[in-house]
């Protein structure tokens, strides 16, 4: 309820100024205990709904939720990223460049893909 009122009074704030909140791109996540709880629905004004999610995506960086109470950043995007450009180096130049010219392609080109945005997700041994 009292988000309700908070989302509501965001969006007559953001008419004012000629601007709206994006539904398609808005979800709610719940950190901490009881997260496993149930949650109503959280409606506008104008009937669009926003769900909750146990997984969201914030400028690339996936967060969501391990043994529903730790906040926790998930890298299996970004390593299939990684291996997805890296298969379209390899698709592109094969056997036909040298292995130093690879190597730094796949610097250049597919590591930043792995370690966008890293330096905010807190890492354990198993992560690194």
């Amino acid at each position: 309820m009292m988000l309700n009122c908070l989302l509501h009074a965001c969006e007559t704030e953001l008419t004012d100024i000629d601007m709206a909140i994006n539904f398609k791109k808005s979800s709610c996540i719940r950190i901490g205990p009881p997260n496993d709880a149930t949650c109503a629905s959280i409606v506008s004004l104008n009937d669009h709904v926003i769900h909750w999610m146990t997984e969201v995506r914030d400028l690339g960086i996936y967060i969501g939720l391990v043994s529903s109470r730790v906040f926790k950043c998930s890298l299996h995007y970004a390593k299939c990223g990684f291996y997805r450009a890296a298969n379209a180096i390899f698709g592109k130049v094969g056997h036909v460049a040298s292995e130093e010219t690879i190597l730094q392609l796949i610097k250049s080109k597919c590591l930043p893909i792995l370690l966008y945005c890293l330096e905010v997700c807190q890492l354990n041994k198993k992560m690194i």
